[in-house]
């Protein structure tokens, strides 16, 4: 597939996106394994760095789990900078609760009360009378917009909202607090949370979040992930990129839980 490209020692930097970290780390595993000359180091932060790196000559390829932003793409232009996009694979976000909790189907707009701070108890919602703590992303992520977008319909999240750093302290303070509800990427769930069902048709039909159900459509907060890196580092960019499309590529996407591009 890539022979006779990696003829030389290589190395490859990628930052962004956390949603996109386990996806990177495995396709950089078995890109290093299959060309023992490439080396390739991932590491995350949120989109927005991701895309402020790329800028600053830090990394070589940006992943982001949103599409760049114009004010971005006008700053790389001042720059001199012109970037590619490439979407790697797709995602599905899901919304978590506390194992105990027993609400396991909300419709968006329910989500959106919730986010917003206009519902505020469980029991409103058929739980047991228990203050809601809704943990987000902060504002630098990806997950954070698309969360923003899809679900809230771009209103504004509640004054105060716990905004974390990483996916994996969404996880953490959802799976410690029994009135908590977050929102991961798909590849992050775990038994320490609950995923709860999610209907887009006010409440007509309630969906599991899985790769089956964001791949045929049937489940409705999915989203691509991408790639972006300047044209001048094609060259030394495309050995991995073409990698992450390949066949192998894509499998790896799966079996890390994410939805493959083709």
């Amino acid at each position: 597939m890539l022979a006779g490209v990696l003829t030389g020692a290589s190395a490859q930097k990628i930052k962004g996106s956390d949603t996109m970290l386990p996806l990177s780390q495995m396709e950089a595993e078995r890109f290093m394994k299959a060309y023992p000359t490439q080396t390739v180091t991932v590491t995350g932060g949120g989109s927005g760095v991701g895309i402020s790196a790329l800028l600053e000559g830090t990394t070589d390829i940006a992943q982001l789990s949103r599409r760049i932003k114009f004010d971005e793409k006008q700053k790389l232009q001042k720059a001199g900078k012109t970037v590619r996009e490439v979407i790697a694979a797709y995602d599905a976000l899901a919304v978590i609760v506390h194992p105990s909790n027993k609400v396991g189907n909300l419709t968006r707009e329910q989500l959106e009360g919730i986010f917003t701070g206009k519902i505020k108890d469980w029991k409103e919602l058929g739980g047991d009378p228990m203050k809601i703590v809704p943990y987000s992303r902060e504002t630098s992520s990806g997950t954070y917009e698309f969360f923003k977008e899809s679900v809230l319909k771009n209103k504004n999240y509640m004054n105060g909202i716990m905004g974390m750093p990483a996916t994996g302290s969404i996880i953490q303070a959802v799976s410690q607090t029994k009135g908590a509800i977050g929102y991961v990427g798909l590849a992050y769930l775990n038994k320490g949370v609950k995923a709860v069902h999610v209907s887009y048709d006010s409440g007509k039909t309630f969906v599991e979040p899985s790769a089956v159900h964001a791949k045929d459509g049937t489940y409705p907060i999915v989203r691509p992930l991408y790639y972006y890196y300047i044209t001048t580092l094609e060259k030394e960019v495309k050995p991995f990129i073409d990698y992450i499309l390949s066949e192998t590529g894509q499998k790896v996407a799966v079996e890390t839980g994410f939805i493959p591009v083709k």
